[in-house]
């Protein structure tokens, strides 16, 4: 099942279920509404997958649901974590790479099996469709891509554990969180960290979508994601690698604030990224994002 967000040509947003017919069903006002009920939903939509609809191509594909909030997960993937490490540390200082990403592999190794996940706020304004342009922001030079499986919750999640979070989660979609690396460590003030508001919100930075494809349909803790590049592969990685499972995640989120119908969990981004590469993003390029069963975002980055 594939449940979206569309807009007719009149302009006129719903929500609707693709067929396999790749048609459109209209099965509601907006799909947080349908996440909000969604164990009773859930059985209507599937009994409405036979029915007919207006055709696919006739609609603009919004992003599949309007977050409440959007929790974000850094450093979730351990080769993704030490090629980072290895990159930032190249601007600044002259350790042998050997030698640092072994020790940060170390370090890697240590906080999955003791430490907690890392967790900061995205903003519901960053998020754009599956096929929109994303412009480069004047104050970056530094733009990057970071795909990442999300799960977006469907029953209300507060303070619950790891052994039930997933029973919190409803569906499963695609978020390229986009990045401009060189806002993340402030200059200014380098002891206060890390700057995620900056580095991480501006308009179109949360590609979305195209889908949200049921929980129940989705193994999270064995899906391919892929990012190409102008047709390139640059992320080409599993979820196997990630530190924290989605269940460890949610959960906890959960323990810091309710979680709500609607609201995402980005769970990471794998290997593969720009700075690790030594290839930021530049106009015209055009990124094409796509998790096994979740479907294809493709966003073109333009000049500002």
């Amino acid at each position: 099942m594939r449940l979206g967000t569309f807009a007719d040509a009149s302009g006129r947003g719903f929500a609707g279920l693709v067929t396999d017919a790749e048609t459109v069903v209209e099965v509601g006002a907006s799909t947080r509404e349908l996440l909000a009920d969604w164990d009773r939903v859930l059985p209507t939509l599937d009994a409405m997958s036979e029915a007919e609809g207006v055709p696919l191509d006739d609609l603009t594909v919004l992003p599949p649901v309007e977050p409440g909030q959007i929790l974000q997960s850094g450093a979730n993937y351990r080769t993704h974590v030490i090629d980072l490490a290895a990159a930032h540390h190249a601007e600044r200082g002259n350790r042998p790479d050997a030698e640092l990403r072994a020790e940060v592999a170390g370090m890697m190794d240590r906080r999955a099996a003791e430490g907690t996940p890392y967790l900061f706020i995205g903003l519901p304004s960053a998020v754009t469709g599956p096929s929109d342009d994303v412009v480069i922001p004047p104050w970056t030079q530094k733009f990057d891509w970071e795909l990442e499986l999300a799960a977006v919750i469907g029953r209300e999640a507060f303070r619950v554990d790891r052994s039930r979070a997933l029973d919190h989660v409803a569906a499963y979609t695609i978020a390229n969180d986009l990045t401009a690396r060189d806002q993340v460590f402030r200059r200014d003030m380098p002891e206060i960290g890390t700057d995620w508001f900056r580095a991480k919100n501006g308009p179109g930075f949360t590609p979305l979508g195209p889908w949200l494809v049921p929980a129940r349909d989705v193994d999270p803790s064995d899906l391919r994601l892929r990012l190409e590049l102008n047709g390139e592969v640059m992320q080409d990685e599993t979820t196997k690698d990630m530190l924290f499972d989605v269940a460890a995640l949610v959960a906890a989120a959960s323990e810091i604030t309710p979680l709500r119908p609607g609201d995402l969990v980005l769970t990471g981004s794998p290997a593969g990224n720009g700075m690790a590469l030594g290839r930021l993003l530049r106009a015209g390029d055009v990124m094409t994002g796509s998790i096994t069963g979740l479907g294809t975002q493709t966003t073109r980055v333009v000049a500002p």
